[in-house]
């Protein structure tokens, strides 16, 4: 994602091992806050439709 801004996810606490995710007009990034060299990458429409699955899942 280069120089855009990240954001740890506000479960994370002050723990270091966290999820960040970084936001751009046609995608949203997520890593590893440990291992910032892995960058998974999606689509907005991937993300959103993987953040309903995951809110409404049990």
């Amino acid at each position: 994602m280069g120089t855009g801004r990240w954001r740890k996810s506000s479960y994370s606490g002050s723990q270091s091992a966290c999820v960040e995710v970084g936001s751009l007009a046609k995608r949203v990034d997520v890593r590893d806050s440990k291992d910032q060299t892995e960058v998974l990458c999606f689509r907005r429409e991937q993300w959103r439709t993987f953040l309903a699955e995951i809110k409404y899942s049990d």
